[in-house]
């Protein structure tokens, strides 16, 4: 009898323990999903954006550090726009 009772009691735990985690792990995929706000321009990279700067390239709004990366973004919009969302970060829609 104690035997059952151990296996219904590691049983019990088995549920609980990965219950916990898959509630962990919805955790951390909405914490990731959350889209952040663009700080950073996407051709000079690490330079801060002045919000007074935009290109609007396929439905989306791309601040820029200076008015040269206007021109880059313009010439390859897929490639910064997939670098910001690589980096986690949704480009504002083109209002």
């Amino acid at each position: 009898m104690k035997r059952k009772t151990a296996i219904a009691l590691i049983a019990a735990m088995s549920v609980a323990f990965a219950a916990q985690g898959a509630e962990e792990k919805k955790a951390e995929t909405a914490a990731a999903v959350e889209p952040k706000e663009q700080t950073h321009c996407p051709v000079m990279q690490r330079s801060a954006v002045d919000k007074a700067l935009w290109v609007d390239v396929n439905g989306k709004r791309i601040y820029v550090c200076c008015k040269g990366c206007i021109e880059k973004i313009e010439a390859d919009p897929d490639k910064y726009i997939n670098r910001l969302e690589a980096e986690g970060v949704t480009p504002d829609s083109t209002p």
